[in-house]
């Protein structure tokens, strides 16, 4: 375990000491040994609790006993995608009707331009008089939201490739569905419910899982066929002597008879 100070904390998690001490006042975080009255050190790991922290703060808009329940339950997940189900869990309870009206949104630095793409798609289209966004529609935009902080700009991931992967998970949810169809429901009988629930959260699951396995030899695959080199034409594997020879000799004439 690598123990460091609140200073070297503050580095590496990008958040000021003074916020760090604001959370170890709330119970966030806890030295993992203190070696005075004033002297504390760290795991290093608390660096990306701390990043949580303070994403579910900025873009959650969570209170902070909120985010302690959510950051406990994920830190005692038994993998990444658990702990993120953990934090969803808890943002589903909080959420209910949370929601953030059109003029929020672009105040956040959403484009007018996106917000008009998305709704033509009906991926996050504004409901009620304020034209207010909640549920899923809210959830996308301050996903691709925190992806424009992350420094993935418009240029680099636009908007519009989300029809792409709309096209992609259409296929993908048919074929879900005609198997669930044919292979849960005529066995289900009284345990309908429950068996959706289960074959839902793992569909969700699978896809993670198989995409994260696939990605490096999908990569690999598109390296190999950009750097494959084409196949040179017969004639420019001709010595240049011989190619001046050929050019050089002259044709033959056909005579008539």
């Amino acid at each position: 375990m690598e123990l460091i100070k609140i200073g070297e904390l503050a580095r590496r998690s990008g958040v000021p000491i003074a916020t760090l001490k604001h959370y170890l006042r709330e119970g966030l975080i806890q030295p993992a040994r203190k070696t005075g009255r004033t002297m504390s050190w760290y795991d290093a790991s608390v660096a990306t609790r701390v990043r949580t922290i303070k994403r579910l703060q900025h873009d959650q808009f969570l209170p902070l006993d909120l985010i302690r329940k959510a950051v406990d339950e994920a830190g005692a997940a038994t993998d990444d995608l658990a702990a993120a189900e953990a934090i969803a869990t808890v943002l589903e309870e909080h959420g209910g009707t949370r929601s953030r009206t059109r003029a929020e949104l672009l105040e956040r630095g959403v484009s007018e331009q996106e917000l008009q793409w998305l709704a033509a798609a009906k991926l996050a289209v504004p409901t009620g008089p304020h034209h207010s966004y909640a549920g899923d529609d809210l959830a996308l935009l301050v996903t691709l939201g925190a992806a424009r902080q992350a420094g993935l700009s418009a240029e680099m991931l636009p908007f519009a490739i989300l029809g792409e992967y709309l096209q992609a998970l259409r296929t993908l949810v048919d074929v879900e569905l005609r198997m669930f169809r044919a292979g849960v429901l005529p066995r289900a009988s009284s345990k309908t419910t429950a068996l959706t629930d289960a074959a839902t959260r793992l569909s969700e699951r699978l896809v993670v899982l198989l995409r994260r396995k696939l990605l490096l030899p999908t990569l690999h695959r598109l390296i190999e066929e950009t750097h494959v080199a084409p196949k040179p034409d017969a004639r420019a594997r001709r010595p240049r002597r011989l190619r001046k020879l050929a050019a050089a000799r002259p044709r033959r004439r056909t005579t008539k008879h």
